[in-house]
Formats: structure tokens, sequence, C-alpha cells
């Protein structure tokens, strides 16, 4: 994953969520979770570490910001 940009955290209620699962519907689905209560940036897709063996599952990253409420 690319390094964390010093914008998304510049102010207090913005934040980085970074999720490892065992498969893409997991990961998803606690993407749903956060959504449902905060604003958030989703992702659309999910990667790997490459790699041999590389690290197991999956990971996603969203960005949340607590300021505003779901879907504004």
């Amino acid at each position: 994953m690319k390094p964390i940009n010093e914008a998304h955290v510049a102010e207090p209620g913005l934040a980085v969520v970074d999720v490892a699962a065992a498969n893409d519907q997991t990961a998803f689905a606690v993407q749903e979770l956060l959504a449902a209560r905060y604003a958030i940036a989703p992702a659309d897709r999910t990667t790997r570490e490459p790699g041999e063996p590389g690290e197991p599952g999956v990971r996603l990253r969203c960005f949340l910001d607590l300021r505003q409420e779901p879907g504004s």
C-alpha cells in the first residue's frame, strides 16, 4: 500500500483505516460497517502483498471523516 499522505490526517476527526482480512468479502463487509456509521471515502478494490510467499489474505484502505454524517 502507498504511504499515508499527510492530508489524510491533517485535522482532528480524519482517519485512515487499514483492514486486513482473509478475503475480499470480509474486507468489504468491514468497510460497509464503517460506512454505516461514518462518512468514508471507500475503497473499490483490495490488494495483496506481493512476493513469495507474501502475506496471507487481502488488505483494504479507506478514509474516514468523523466530522460528517454518513452519506453527506
